[in-house]
């Protein structure tokens, strides 16, 4: 069984509770996500099954939107409100403060991963380390923000939309955001709504789930167009030997004559090749 299932997860599931259910559910072995949620998240996780599962760091790379809600004045050992406080402020912001920070938080960024991450340094996740009391020095990285738009007030809490890279913690930049603010800040709820190219609209809740809601392999690929190789092609593409193809440079989706989805792959100057195989060996 192969293909892709769309799942909004519900809150105090973990991803690997939903893998778990799942693996009974459709009677398959080979499942993983892409892009983990924490258990007090919601909302849209791809999930890969059988041959899929090759495409996960595929999955794990696309683009992804969010919809939190930062709560000012309070900072924890989790950067979220699940966690112990480490400190309180009655000085909080007005939304024309909050507003003014924003833009420093867009674009190419800096971020320093949480201690309560399932990042591993020297073998150990800091999650495990971090329950155990301890704290480890980690490495700043990189991540973009590709847009943080502001959606108005919910009670106490400032909700924003987060179009992001693979890679962003939401609860640090919303524990970031808070430090430029001077009041501290901690996400309150999250909910993933895109992994691009998917929506949230289009998943089901874990019990839900059936192989009829499996979408095809191909349609993580659906941004780089489509390309039917002949026969010679095909069987060059199946031993992944480079082969002759007119076409303009570019990513494609490799097809057979029959119509069946071969591999995701590249033209350069006139020849294609393979960067990910997926037909049936």
């Amino acid at each position: 069984m192969t293909g892709l299932l769309l799942i909004d997860k519900e809150p105090d599931w973990t991803s690997h509770d939903v893998v778990a259910k799942l693996r009974g559910v459709l009677g398959e072995r080979r499942i993983g996500h892409a892009g983990t949620l924490d258990p007090m998240a919601t909302g849209l996780l791809v999930v890969l099954c059988g041959r899929a599962t090759r495409a996960s760091e595929y999955a794990e790379a696309a683009e992804k939107e969010y919809v939190a809600a930062l709560r000012p004045g309070i900072v924890t050992d989790t950067q979220d409100i699940c966690g112990a406080v480490l400190r309180r402020s009655g000085e909080l912001p007005t939304e024309d403060e909050f507003r003014a920070v924003l833009p420093r938080f867009t674009g190419v960024i800096s971020q320093l991963p949480p201690m309560y991450s399932a990042i591993k340094v020297g073998g150990k996740k800091l999650y495990e380390i971090a329950r155990r009391g301890g704290e480890v020095e980690r490495q700043s990285r990189e991540i973009t923000i590709h847009s943080l738009e502001y959606l108005g007030r919910q009670g106490e809490d400032f909700l924003l939309r987060v179009r992001c890279s693979k890679g962003c913690y939401i609860r640090t930049l919303c524990h970031d955001i808070g430090a430029a603010l001077g009041c501290g800040g901690a996400m309150a709820s999250l909910r993933r709504t895109r992994c691009l190219p998917f929506s949230v609209e289009d998943a089901c809740r874990v019990g839900e789930a059936a192989p009829e809601r499996l979408l095809p392999l191909d349609s993580l690929f659906s941004s780089s167009p489509a390309l039917t190789l002949n026969g010679r092609q095909e069987r060059r593409c199946r031993c992944g030997n480079a082969f002759p193809l007119d076409g303009s440079d570019g990513t494609y989706r490799f097809y057979g004559p029959d119509g069946s989805f071969l591999a995701y792959g590249q033209v350069k100057d006139g020849v294609a090749s393979n960067i990910k195989s997926f037909f049936e060996v």
